[in-house]
C-alpha cells in the first residue's frame, strides 16, 4: 500500500480517536485515505485532543493553530507517530479502507458520523449538527 509499519499505525491510532462505533471505521479510513491522496490536510480532531494540556474537551479555533508536528490542520501528510494504541478493527480499518470518495465527515451528535464528496454537503450537515445541538441545550432544564 506504500505505507510503512508506523505510517499504517498512526493513521489506525486516528481512526481509533475519531470512532466510537466500528462500523464507521472503514469509512473515516476512506475520508483519510482519500484526503492523502489528494494532499489535503487530514484535519483530524484526535491529533488535537492529542496536543492539548487539558484533553479531553470540546476543541476551540485557537486550538487548531498550535505549533505542532502533531496538527493535522497545519500540517499535511500524517503526524511522526501514533496518538494512541489503536486496536486491531481501527488497524484493519487503516489497511482496508472502504472504496469510498469521501472527503469530509462530521460528527452527528449521537456517535455517528456524516459523509460527504463536497464542501458543501460537509458545511450542511455541520450546520444540522449545530442546530441540534442548540435544541438540546435549549431543552436542558437548567
Amino acid at each position: 500500500m506504500g505505507f510503512s509499519v508506523n505510517e499504517i499505525v498512526t493513521l489506525a491510532s486516528i481512526i481509533e480517536g475519531e470512532v466510537i462505533y466500528y462500523s464507521e471505521a472503514r469509512l473515516v479510513s476512506a475520508v483519510y485515505h482519500n484526503r492523502l491522496k489528494k494532499g489535503m490536510l487530514l484535519q483530524a480532531d484526535p491529533t488535537i485532543q492529542y496536543i492539548i494540556p487539558d484533553s479531553p474537551r470540546r476543541l476551540r479555533y485557537s486550538d487548531l493553530k498550535i505549533e505542532s508536528a502533531y496538527n493535522t490542520y497545519l500540517n499535511k501528510g500524517l503526524p511522526p507517530g501514533p496518538i494512541g494504541n489503536p486496536g486491531k478493527r481501527a488497524i484493519v480499518a487503516a489497511l482496508y479502507p472502504d472504496d469510498k470518495s469521501y472527503l469530509y465527515f462530521v460528527a452527528k451528535g449521537d456517535g455517528y458520523h456524516s459523509f460527504n464528496t463536497t464542501m458543501e454537503g460537509h458545511l450542511s450537515d455541520k450546520r444540522k449538527f449545530n442546530q441540534y445541538r442548540r435544541k438540546i441545550a435549549q431543552e436542558k432544564p437548567g
